[in-house]
């Protein structure tokens, strides 16, 4: 038979156990609960891009540097449409236009009569591809292409709207830039901001307002050749 005096120590130990058991046992669920709920949140958001053909915002940007007291904002309008056709301008008259369509992408400054030229395509370096993918990161393609170039790092609803932290999977591209962060309506997963995060703490954020979804947009828009009076430069042939 087993003694009293055993029989209590077994009690004893049994429930010294029982707390760290049932910690573990919430600490899971916590987890399992908190997968399911992003992975819901997620599949919304990546629903809704299902009928995205054409998108466009007045936006502000924000740049907030280290060695500055006061951040730098400019104003700025952005046109995208489906599938990887983009274009930016920052300024009113535009001082810099990022204008990409199909396999390359221009960086102009109209003021300089300068513009720069990039590869877009399947011939660009990787690591230039996943920087450019930064541009679109708000308008997914598809729940596989983003979770290739990104790792969920938080999602939090805040103030009504969604909160992702993402980290870039690519070594190279998060040399430069640590985190980037986005903002979604939560009523119907629209993009409010995206937020760069930078090696050396700087940040870059653009707040978009007055968003139109699928209205037609000029072909124009996203062609350009260069005047015969500007300076053009390869970049990356260097």
């Amino acid at each position: 038979m087993v003694s009293l005096r055993a029989h209590l120590a077994g009690g004893a130990k049994i429930s010294r156990t029982r707390p760290i058991f049932f910690a573990l046992v919430l600490s899971f669920a916590a987890q399992n609960s908190f997968a399911v709920d992003t992975n819901t949140v997620l599949d919304a958001w990546f629903a809704a891009q299902t009928n995205l053909q054409t998108w466009s915002a007045d936006f502000v940007q924000t740049r907030m540097l280290q060695t500055l007291t006061q951040p730098l904002v400019a104003t700025g309008h952005v046109w995208f449409a489906v599938p990887d056709q983009f274009r930016w301008e920052l300024g009113r008259p535009p001082r810099t236009i990022a204008l990409g369509h199909g396999d390359e992408m221009f960086v102009i400054y109209p003021l300089l009569k300068r513009a720069e030229r990039y590869p877009m395509g399947e011939t660009a370096p990787k690591q230039w591809r996943d920087m450019m993918s930064l541009l679109q990161a708000g308008l997914p393609h598809s729940r596989k292409e983003f979770e290739s170039q990104f790792q969920l790092r938080s999602l939090a609803d805040t103030n009504g709207d969604w909160q992702l932290a993402l980290q870039p999977r690519n070594a190279a591209v998060r040399q430069m830039m640590t985190e980037l962060r986005i903002t979604l309506a939560t009523n119907d997963f629209s993009l409010l901001s995206t937020e760069l995060v930078f090696v050396d703490g700087s940040r870059m954020r653009s707040d978009y307002t007055n968003a139109v979804l699928n209205a037609p947009l000029d072909k124009n828009l996203f062609e350009w050749q260069p005047p015969p009076d500007y300076k053009m430069v390869e970049p990356l042939k260097n």
